[in-house]
């Protein structure tokens, strides 16, 4: 991959720093970090012809960062250093995702963009999210959808749509605890323990986190009524949110089955209840992955009769498409009250038992 990089050397004795310039034609450091090439991974020779062609963008959660992705990042950067270059985005962190999933969608969209624009050498294109990340990364990559010309649309039953994104081919769309259908029903939020009286109250103090909060708890509404989450699992003249996330060879949902005190099973998982599976069947599925005990492969089902219902329509809509459901659970484990971090590995020290979770997404993401 033809880049110049300028390294910087501490000088740890006298405290001084120098500069080198690095020849062209060299990948220093596998994991790009906004504009810059991340720091701390090995430096990787390439050729102009054989450098990674794989693009993953990594999204960060609400009060996050990009620094919240770095274990995942390196990780995968590590497995496939000849295959694929990581992006953490940056355009939304700490209080800039206050702004509304609509607003931080858009600059993700742009971000990516300019990463694209400045790396020619990409064909192919991922998303890796956290939590509202994964909210934030559906209306981008619905920005950044182009239909196939070539082509006729493809139905439901497909898998990997017509379209592309970004211009790139579309390979894998996976989020980690991810609140797909909002915090506003009973029990979304596990943290208020089902009572329908903290739920009231969230509803309506939805407005200190901003448009963001709004949107969460589907407080906002359009000219027609409907709140930005209702509206993000149908196709409309002016953006594709359906066959944008259809465009995608694989759709993963990681969501944890205990513990997870910030988003609701339902919602990580996109389920109706009496879909979630018994939790006293669980057990691990391997001891590769001890803290992944369910795996459930789902394909897409038309809609028969529009539900009014807001639940009930946001699932049929992304029910439309095939998911691959992985149910986590640290019931048994000291980081468990932390589940909604553990299960991305958020901070190295305080949630590394997810680690098996990131070996389980890294092991499937190239298949």
């Amino acid at each position: 991959m033809a880049t110049e990089v300028v390294e910087v050397v501490r000088n740890k004795k006298k405290g001084t720093r120098r500069k080198g310039s690095l020849p062209k034609l060299v990948c220093f450091h596998p994991v790009v970090d906004g504009p810059r090439f991340d720091r701390g991974v090995p430096e990787i020779e390439y050729g102009e012809e054989t450098g990674p062609t794989h693009l993953v963008v990594m999204v960060n959660g609400i009060i996050g960062r990009a620094g919240d992705l770095r274990f995942a990042a390196k990780k995968l950067v590590k497995r496939f250093p000849n295959d694929i270059i990581v992006h953490r985005s940056r355009c939304n962190s700490n209080t800039k995702t206050f702004h509304g999933v609509d607003v931080m969608g858009t600059r993700l969209a742009n971000e990516v963009q300019s990463v694209i624009k400045d790396h020619t050498e990409f064909t192919k294109i991922s998303f890796v999210a956290h939590s509202l990340g994964g909210l934030v990364a559906r209306y981008a990559v619905a920005k950044l959808y182009h239909k196939n010309q070539s082509t006729e649309t493809a139905t439901s039953k497909e898998e990997g749509g017509t379209g592309r994104i970004a211009g790139l081919e579309a390979m894998n769309f996976v989020t980690f605890a991810t609140p797909h259908l909002g915090s506003k029903w009973h029990r979304q939020v596990p943290l208020l323990c089902g009572s329908l009286y903290l739920e009231k109250v969230l509803s309506r103090s939805s407005r200190l986190l901003g448009n963001t909060g709004k949107h969460l708890c589907l407080t906002d509404k359009d000219e027609n009524g409907k709140p930005l989450l209702c509206r993000m699992v149908k196709d409309s003249e002016d953006i594709k949110f359906i066959s944008s996330l259809r465009a995608f060879k694989r759709r993963v949902v990681y969501s944890n089955a205990h513990f997870d005190l910030i988003v609701g099973w339902k919602s990580s998982s996109i389920r109706r209840q009496n879909e979630i599976p018994e939790r006293k069947d669980f057990k691990p599925i391997s001891d590769r992955y001890p803290h992944i005990v369910n795996l459930d492969i789902s394909e897409g089902v038309p809609i028969s009769e529009e539900s009014n219902d807001m639940e009930e329509a946001m699932i049929q809509g992304l029910s439309t498409l095939s998911w691959e459901r992985v149910d986590v659970s640290f019931l048994r484990s000291i980081q468990r009250f932390n589940a909604h971090n553990t299960i991305l590995v958020k901070t190295r020290y305080l949630s590394w038992h997810g680690s098996d979770v990131i070996k389980h997404m890294i092991d499937h993401l190239m298949k």
